[in-house]
């Protein structure tokens, strides 16, 4: 006897209406299963670090002060061995800060070094070290953004215990005093003091002060030797090139330059940022920089 499904294919066609319909359905239920759940963007990782302010100590102070300096502050991508900055890690920054103050360009209004220290955080163009200011100014323009702002936005508290840290770190007293109230946006959280990650960049040239990309590399006014320029980037490199470059770059080290690039930009980019610096990137092309 003939096998009534086989024989003629006139048994196909159910079978397979209801297979597409039972397929349908279940790309339908993924779909509206998706799209019920929050969708939720990466954000940086903040560095929590609640303190009890009654419990606080002045070693706690210069420990919290450390890790904004080495973290949300991003001070120590610039300030470091390459020499983009000067090397506040290896220098008496106490004792800088006074012979500046005696320099004949300085023309603040710090009247101590710890003062010129919190100046220099909030208006660092008040005084440019030589070889130091951005390329064409001579000397009178800072790269580095107020640190008090967006997108890096250190509270007063979070300034304060950034100069603690540079004081002590080369055994000076601390003439910062401990914070004994939570600052404004820390109300109603039981006087604790939270360092949180900053705040998501809202440009391509906030990103790049955020995470201090012109530290290395030369883009937008900042001229840099110690990484590949970005100014041809996306004459150079796809927009996926780009993005793996940032992520992870490890994967292809540009000839002639060191492998020096922090491998975490991953964790502490939002997904939005990322793909704006992308896509800004893409777009540079150099001819812009010669009309």
């Amino acid at each position: 006897m003939n096998d009534p499904i086989t024989s003629n294919g006139k048994g196909n066609g159910p079978i397979l209406l209801k297979v597409l319909g039972f397929s349908l359905t279940l790309a339908f239920v993924f779909t509206l299963v998706a799209n019920t759940l929050p969708q939720v963007e990466g954000e940086a990782p903040g560095e929590e670090s609640d303190m009890d302010l009654g419990a606080l100590t002045m070693d706690g102070f210069v420990a919290m002060g450390e890790a904004i300096f080495q973290g949300k502050g991003t001070c120590a991508l610039c300030h470091n061995a390459l020499g983009r900055a000067p090397d506040l890690m290896a220098m008496n920054v106490m004792g800088a800060a006074t012979e500046r103050l005696r320099d004949a360009r300085y023309a603040g209004s710090a009247v101590d070094p710890t003062d010129y220290l919190r100046e220099s955080l909030l208006a660092p163009s008040t005084y440019v070290v030589k070889g130091f200011g951005k390329k064409g100014s001579l000397d009178t323009e800072s790269p580095m953004p107020n640190v008090g702002k967006p997108p890096i936005g250190l509270s007063d508290t979070e300034i304060d215990a950034v100069i603690a840290f540079l004081q002590a770190k080369d055994g000076f007293d601390v003439t910062i005093a401990l914070p004994t109230e939570a600052p404004p946006e820390a109300e109603g959280s039981a006087a604790t003091v939270a360092t949180a990650a900053p705040l998501p960049a809202k440009t391509p040239e906030e990103i790049i002060a955020k995470y201090g990309c012109n530290a290395c590399h030369t883009v937008l006014d900042t001229t840099s030797p110690v990484g590949p320029s970005l100014l041809d980037v996306g004459a150079r490199l796809s927009p996926e090139e780009i993005r793996v470059s940032i992520i992870d770059p490890s994967v292809v080290i540009a000839e002639g330059f060191p492998s020096i690039m922090p491998p975490d930009f991953a964790d502490r980019m939002t997904v939005r940022e990322l793909e704006m610096l992308v896509g800004f990137l893409v777009g540079q092309k150099v001819e812009q920089y010669h009309e």
